[in-house]
């Protein structure tokens, strides 16, 4: 059913990743990507729906992020309607991408070259090659004729990128729900049947009088004080690293890593005078395993902070901005290993792969705890093999994103039955 797509499932990925979809909080570009996904599922007849998201500001949702304009943004959604004799299926993933950044590519982040098997550009592995993937099922149907028993749905959502989770929520709330739910989010064709949460601080440090530079005193500085700072955030990390892992990431040698983001006393651009600087800057992401009551543990994090600052000859005169940059948190989700859903997705993944697929936890927090936890949608992250998320020459394997398409439609078939 797949391999007459082949060639226009890698044209369609080309395609989308040529065109930015950037999302810089508090806007995106998604649009136009959600356009030509759409053009390219209407020569195919299929049932599709663009909607704006403004609605969303009017929910009453403790994860509506306030910060986030969604005006002018759109989801798209593509529906096969069943027999109403099997279970339903939502393939969902983002359209969203994060910027191509300041370090330099090979060839253009926007290029959707393919050399030696590898498609490059900004948003190729995530996660525009598990979406054009999950579309493809849908093509794949139409085009063949085949009715499920169980209704597919296939959608295209904004807003995932920088903790953001505006698009999935959207969905949601407006009613798409489903008995099942696999984000193509890139996982290396293995099976992700947790997600970890996360949360993420600013702390800001002002300190000495930018009059008094030139001065016979102690000219005052943030700069050696935030060593000690980094002392304390080393303290967590090993801290964090003792922490009851429970099943999804009792493999894992650092379940729930402490990450320093960013680092800043002062600049090196040449614009830069030489100077003391007078103010630090420090970004921390926390993650937090789905077992975990993350509000207490976060709670905890900032008690800790405090005794530091006090305790300290610097910042008990000079106090830290302790800001969280969004909230509430992003959440963890797990689901069983011998959960129907989990064992569904293995047997279609193990049908197409001829191997058994490794089943184990994501690296990194995603929306499924949105379907998972708020609207009761058991969700898997299942996508294919690449690297250089968030990173300079980013790619995807052309070859594993018609893998993943070839055992989601396997799944999908078993999973929502005969029409």
């Amino acid at each position: 059913m797949l391999e007459p797509l082949k060639h226009e499932i890698v044209q369609l990925l080309q395609r989308l990743v040529q065109i930015d979809t950037v999302a810089i909080p508090p806007n995106g570009s998604e649009t136009a990507g959600q356009l030509v996904l759409q053009g390219y599922l209407q020569t195919y007849d299929l049932d599709v729906e663009i909607y704006e998201l403004e609605f969303l500001a009017r929910a009453n949702h403790p994860y509506v992020r306030a910060d986030r304009n969604y005006s002018g943004r759109h989801n798209l959604i593509t529906r096969l309607s069943g027999t109403g004799r099997g279970r339903s299926l939502l393939l969902s993933g983002h359209m969203d991408t994060v910027p191509a950044g300041y370090d330099e590519w090979l060839e253009s982040p926007w290029s959707g070259a393919v050399r030696e098997g590898r498609l490059y550009g900004r948003g190729s592995y995530d996660m525009k090659g598990g979406l054009v993937a999950a579309f493809a099922v849908a093509v794949a149907l139409k085009k063949e004729g085949r009715r499920l028993g169980g209704d597919l749905f296939c959608e295209s959502v904004i807003d995932e990128e920088w903790g953001g989770g505006g698009g999935t929520l959207a969905a949601r709330v407006r009613g798409d729900i489903a008995d099942a739910c696999v984000i193509p989010e890139p996982t290396d064709l293995a099976i992700f049947r947790a997600s970890r949460g996360g949360f993420f601080v600013d702390i800001n440090i002002r300190a000495g009088d930018p009059q008094n530079y030139f001065s016979k005193d102690e000219v005052v500085s943030p700069a050696i004080p935030m060593g000690r700072l980094l002392g304390w955030v080393d303290h967590w990390t090993a801290r964090r690293r003792a922490i009851d892992r429970g099943e999804a990431y009792s493999e894992f040698s650092d379940p729930a890593p402490v990450q320093v983001l960013a680092l800043e006393a002062n600049r090196f651009d040449r614009e830069i005078p030489w100077s003391v600087p007078l103010m630090g800057r420090l970004r921390l992401y926390f993650q937090f395993l789905p077992h975990e009551d993350v509000a207490s543990v976060i709670a905890e994090i900032e008690q800790s902070f405090r005794r530091f600052c006090a305790d300290d000859t610097f910042f008990s005169v000079y106090k830290p901005e302790w800001q969280s940059i969004f909230d509430p948190p992003l959440l963890g989700h797990e689901l069983p290993v011998d959960h129907e859903w989990t064992q569904a997705l293995v047997k279609g993944a193990a049908a197409t792969l001829e191997k058994a697929p490794t089943v184990t936890a994501a690296e990194y927090p995603c929306d499924a705890f949105l379907n998972q936890k708020y609207f009761g949608i058991p969700t898997l992250v299942f996508g294919p093999c690449g690297a250089g998320p968030h990173n300079t020459n980013e790619y995807v394997e052309v070859r594993s994103v018609l893998q993943t398409a070839e055992a989601l439609l396997t799944t999908a078939l078993e999973w929502c039955g005969a029409g």
